[in-house]
């Protein structure tokens, strides 16, 4: 399905404002949404309750807003969602629930929970691990979750060439091509992994390619009367002159330089909320 250039141009900015808050890598995240759904905020699984841009299912969608809703401004989804003593969240109300379902397919909030998210398996897998972890690491815990996560790594450094299939029957009779090769025998962690490791660098190169940043975060600092935010007690017109004179260094630069404005800086931070505020975020 192709999305809507302006969509798209809305979806990377919320990214980078995502990246920026919270530290996590631009071009994992950029590279998992395009892995995902295809940078598409609408899409939809047919064989789970994943929906919208990161793809998060239910359960783990209440667990993220439960945990950091509030610290990003969705205090009321966060609130309204219990646990009960086994551990599933739920929502008591139909329509609260259907709301914060729904919060999954905005992209600035479902960008700032899949980087929060990103960030606590990080920290989980890192202490189990006992070394630092990767963004394949990363998308690995977002694919399985964090317990299915840290038990393929940590079998997988005891047994690389162990069966994915054998070890998690249940997830490969829900994605056989992940677990099986194309003759149908079944994958070896090691492959597996290796797999997810290419597909995902793969997917940030080519979204870093065809979004060219640059370009749409110089167009839409053109603010057609929409607020600017300022600092420092600047004009508007002041902050519009630095943001477009930021902009200006990238220009005629490669696609990775320009990408390289998106990293978390206090200066990109600002020019992605100057690009939101164009777009409507």
């Amino acid at each position: 399905m192709t999305v809507n250039p302006i969509t798209t141009g809305r979806i990377q900015s919320a990214i980078a404002l995502a990246s920026s808050k919270t530290g996590v890598d631009f071009d994992y995240l950029l590279g998992q949404a395009k892995l995902e759904s295809g940078l598409n905020a609408n899409a939809k699984a047919g064989t789970s309750s994943a929906s919208g841009l990161y793809q998060f299912i239910e359960q783990s969608w209440l667990s993220v807003v439960k945990k950091h809703g509030a610290e990003h401004g969705m205090a009321w989804a966060a609130n309204s969602i219990g646990q009960s003593s086994s551990g599933r969240f739920s929502v008591g109300d139909a329509a609260t629930k259907a709301a914060v379902l729904a919060l999954r397919n905005d992209p600035n909030a479902a960008s700032l929970m899949a980087a929060e998210y990103a960030s606590d398996n990080k920290a989980s897998l890192e202490g189990t691990l006992n070394r630092p972890a990767s963004g394949t690491d990363l998308y690995m815990a977002h694919f399985m979750g964090l317990g299915g996560a840290t038990k393929f790594l940590k079998t997988m450094q005891a047994n690389p060439q162990a069966s994915g299939a054998a070890l998690f029957p249940a997830a490969a009779r829900a994605n056989h091509n992940v677990f099986y090769d194309s003759n149908n025998q079944p994958r070896t962690l090691s492959a597996i992994y290796d797999r997810f490791a290419d597909k995902l660098g793969g997917a940030a190169a080519g979204a870093s390619a065809t979004a060219t940043p640059a370009n749409y975060a110089a167009q839409s600092l053109d603010m057609n009367g929409s607020t600017i935010i300022t600092g420092n007690n600047e004009s508007a017109d002041d902050a519009l002159a630095w943001a477009t004179t930021a902009m200006g260094r990238f220009t005629g630069k490669t696609t990775q330089a320009a990408a390289s404005i998106l990293r978390p800086t206090p200066d990109t931070a600002r020019l992605a909320y100057m690009m939101l505020a164009r777009l409507g975020g």
